[in-house]
C-alpha cells in the first residue's frame, strides 16, 4: 500500500526542508513541496494529495485563497494552515475558509504529525462515505447516518484542534458517542498509574457523585480487558446472557484509548434496557471517537508541557542581563526580552511585526540580512553610549537569533589600560635616553678594562630592548586608538620589495636565503604606507629571527578577486599547534622559542592590529619541523571615479 501523499506549500525553503526531511518523511509519508500558492493549486489538481499543508503568507495565492480554491474544487484533501503571525482573527478566518487545522510557528514536530494523523483519519472517513454513496445497494437511511457520523467526527475533530480545555473536549466526545450509537450511558475511563485503577474522567447520564467517586479494578473487568488486549470489547446479541446479566446491561462497547504507543484508558457506551443493540458499526464510530479523545489528552499534555517550558524560558529571558532577539525566516519578531527592549527603547506591541518597523539600528538590521548559516558578530553602540557585542546565529526551522552582551565596562577598561600603557611608555623614553647617553659618556671619559666594557655593552643591549618595547607599545597604542586614519592608494608590491631589501643584510649575515615571488603589479590597497611597510617588515623580521642558518625565507604576492594576498614563508622550527591560537596576543611568545633569543612578544600583535585597521584578515599555518606561513588578505582600493 502506497504511503499517504502530503503536499507542503511554503515560500521559505528552510520550512519546506524542515517539514520534508525532519518531520514527514521520517514518519513514513511521501512529500511534495512547492514555494507558492498557484503551484500548490496546480499540484493538487495533478497529484491529488491526501493532505495539504500551507503557509499563510505566500506569493501568487495566499494560504486563505488556496484553501478556498481547494475546498470549492476538491473537497476531499483536508488542509492544515500554519503561520508565525498567529491571532484569533486569522484562526477564525482560516477555519471559515475551510481549513481543517491551524498551527502556529514555531511548532513541535509531534504537533504537526498529530494534525496530519487527524487529517488522514478525516479523509479516510470521507472516502468511506463516498464509497457508501457509490454503493447502489446502500439505503438512504444508511447514507444519512454515515453523513451524520462524518459531520459529527468533523465537528469533534475541529473541536479537538481549536479548544485547549480538554475537559470540554472529552465531555463532547462522550456526548456524541452516546448520541451516535443511541446508547443510554457513556463514560471515559482513564488509568491511574499510581493505583492501577480506572477512574471516570468524563460521563453522560451518570450520577455526578457516582462519577466522581467511581473506581474500577483493571483485573477481571471488561474495561481492563480492552486495556490489556488493546482491542475493542463488544457485548451484543451473540454474547452469552450470563455475561450480560452479570454486568447488568443489554449491550456494551469499550474501546481502548491509545497515546504514545500505550493504552491510557477506555471509552465506553452501554444500554441497560432492552432496546437498540450496539453493533460492529458502532464499534467503528467509537474507535474514531476514542482516537479523538486520545488526541485531546495528548494535546493537553503537550500544551501543558510547552506552556511550562515557555514560562520557564520567559523567566530566564526576563532575568538574564544579555539582550535576546529572535525572528522568524521573514524577520518578524518572535522573542525580545526586557534587556533588548530597554536597549532599543521598544514599547507597545512588537510580537509578530517586522523587526525593521521596531528597531532602526542599521548594524542589527544588516546582521539579520546577512546570508548564509554562519554566525556573525558586530559591536553595536547605542545612543546612551553603551556598547553591546552582538552575535547573530541562524536557527534551522525557527529563523535567526541575536544575543547582545553589554561590554561597555570592558571597553572602558581597555581604554584606561591603553592610556596607562601609552603614558608610561611615553614617560619611560626620557630616562632611557638619559641612561643611554651617560653610558656612551662613560666610554669617552677614559679607558675601560675588558670586564667594564662588557658591562657597558650589556647595559646598552638592555636599554635598546626596553626602548624597542616602549616604541612597540606606543605604535600599538596609536594603531588601536585609530590615530592612523590618513590612508591613500598604496602599491603593496613596492612596499614588500623595499622591506625585503632592507632585511637582506641581516638575512645574509645569518646565512639565510631570501626569495620573492612578487608580480610586477598588484592592485592598489587603501592604507597607511608606513603601517603597511611596518606590517611586512615585522613578518619578515620574525621569519629571519626564528629560521636557523641555512634556511629560507620567502615572500609571495597575488591578486584574487577584490583582494590582495601576501604570504611570508620560512623553513624554521614551526610553531606548536597549542600555541597558534595565541600568537597575535600581546606579549605572547611560542613555547619553543629559545630563551636567549631577544623579543618583546608585540611584533605579531602590531601586525594583527594593522591588518584589522585595514579591514583585512591574517592567519598562520605551521607544522613543527617544517616551517611557518603567515597569510595576509587585504581588500583592494576602489577604482577612481
Amino acid at each position: 500500500m502506497d504511503p499517504p501523499l502530503i503536499l507542503v506549500a511554503d515560500d521559505s525553503s528552510d520550512i519546506r526542508q524542515y517539514l520534508t526531511e525532519a518531520v514527514l518523511r521520517p514518519a513514513g509519508y511521501e512529500v511534495k513541496a512547492v514555494g507558492d500558492g498557484m503551484s500548490a493549486l496546480t499540484l493538487v489538481r495533478e497529484i491529488k494529495p491526501d493532505v495539504v499543508i500551507t503557509d499563510y503568507q505566500m506569493p501568487n495565492l495566499t494560504g486563505i485563497e488556496l484553501i478556498q480554491r481547494i475546498c470549492s474544487d476538491f473537497p476531499h484533501p483536508p488542509v492544515i494552515m500554519m503561520t508565525s503571525a498567529a491571532n484569533e482573527r486569522l484562526a477564525v478566518e482560516a477555519l471559515r475558509a475551510g481549513a481543517f487545522d491551524f498551527l502556529t510557528k514555531p511548532f513541535q514536530a509531534e504537533l504537526m504529525l498529530a494534525a496530519v494523523g487527524r487529517a488522514l483519519a478525516l479523509r479516510r472517513r470521507w472516502m468511506e462515505v463516498l464509497e457508501v454513496q457509490a454503493d447502489n445497494n446502500a439505503t438512504t437511511e444508511t447514507l444519512k447516518r454515515r453523513l451524520e457520523e462524518f459531520e459529527t467526527l468533523t465537528l469533534i475533530g475541529r473541536t479537538v484542534t481549536s479548544m485547549l480545555d480538554h475537559n470540554e473536549v472529552l465531555t463532547a466526545v462522550v456526548d456524541e458517542a452516546v448520541r451516535l450509537t443511541g446508547a443510554e450511558e457513556g463514560s471515559l475511563l482513564l488509568l491511574d498509574e499510581g493505583t492501577g485503577e480506572l477512574y471516570m474522567r468524563a460521563s453522560k447520564n451518570f450520577d455526578e457523585v457516582f462519577a466522581r467517586t467511581f473506581r474500577l479494578q483493571v483485573e477481571d473487568s471488561l474495561a481492563g480487558q480492552a486495556i490489556e488486549s488493546g482491542q475493542p470489547v463488544l457485548l451484543d446479541e451473540q454474547t452469552p446472557q450470563k455475561i450480560k446479566t452479570s454486568y447488568l446491561v443489554h449491550s456494551l462497547i469499550y474501546v481502548p484509548l491509545k497515546a504514545r504507543g500505550r493504552t491510557i484508558g477506555v471509552l465506553g457506551v452501554d444500554n441497560r434496557k432492552a432496546g437498540r443493540t450496539l453493533t460492529r458499526e458502532d464499534v467503528t464510530i467509537m474507535t474514531a471517537m476514542a482516537d479523538y479523545a486520545a488526541i485531546a489528552i495528548e494535546n493537553a499534555r503537550l500544551f501543558n508541557s510547552s506552556e511550562a517550558e515557555r514560562r520557564k524560558l520567559e523567566t530566564i529571558l526576563a532575568r538574564v542581563e544579555n539582550g535576546v532577539i529572535v525572528v522568524d525566516p521573514e524577520n518578524r519578531l518572535l522573542i525580545m526580552n526586557r534587556t533588548a527592549r530597554e536597549a532599543f527603547g521598544v514599547n507597545g506591541k512588537w510580537k509578530g511585526r517586522p523587526i525593521s518597523e521596531i528597531i532602526e539600528d542599521p548594524r542589527v538590521l544588516a546582521m539579520l540580512r546577512a546570508s548564509g548559516r554562519v554566525s556573525k558578530r558586530e559591536e553595536v553602540e547605542l545612543e546612551d553610549g553603551r556598547i553591546f557585542n552582538a552575535q547573530r546565529t541562524p536557527i534551522e526551522g525557527v529563523g535567526q537569533a541575536i544575543v547582545m552582551q553589554d561590554i561597555t565596562h570592558l571597553k572602558e577598561l581597555d581604554r584606561i589600560k591603553s592610556e596607562f600603557v601609552t603614558t608610561v611608555s611615553h614617560d619611560l623614553r626620557s630616562p632611557l635616553t638619559a641612561i643611554l647617553g651617560y653610558v656612551e659618556l662613560i666610554e669617552r671619559s677614559g679607558g675601560l678594562n675588558e670586564q667594564q666594557g662588557e658591562y657597558i655593552r650589556r647595559v646598552q643591549l638592555s636599554v635598546g630592548q626596553i626602548t624597542d618595547l616602549v616604541n612597540n607599545l606606543l605604535d600599538l597604542g596609536r594603531i588601536e586608538a585609530g590615530l592612523d586614519e590618513a590612508k591613500e592608494n598604496t602599491p603593496l608590491t613596492v612596499l614588500a620589495r623595499y622591506a625585503l631589501e632592507s632585511m637582506r643584510g641581516t638575512a645574509e649575515s645569518k646565512g639565510l636565503t631570501l626569495e620573492s615571488d612578487l608580480p610586477e603589479e598588484l592592485p592598489m590597497v587603501l592604507g597607511a604606507p608606513i603601517r603597511l611597510r611596518q606590517m611586512i617588515g615585522n613578518l619578515l623580521d620574525n621569519a629571519i629571527k626564528y629560521t636557523p642558518p641555512g634556511g629560507t625565507v620567502r615572500i609571495e604576492g597575488e591578486a584574487e578577486g577584490q583582494q590582495v594576498i601576501l604570504r611570508v614563508r620560512d623553513s624554521g622550527p614551526g610553531i606548536p599547534t597549542a600555541d597558534q591560537p595565541y600568537l597575535f596576543d600581546k606579549f605572547f611568545r611560542a613555547s619553543n622559542t629559545p630563551e636567549d633569543l631577544p623579543g618583546t612578544g608585540l611584533g605579531l600583535s602590531i601586525v594583527k592590529s594593522i591588518v584589522d585597521n585595514h579591514d583585512g584578515r591574517i592567519w598562520v599555518d605551521s607544522t613543527l619541523g617544517e616551517g611557518t606561513t603567515f597569510t595576509v588578505v587585504l581588500p583592494t582600493a576602489e577604482p577612481p571615479e
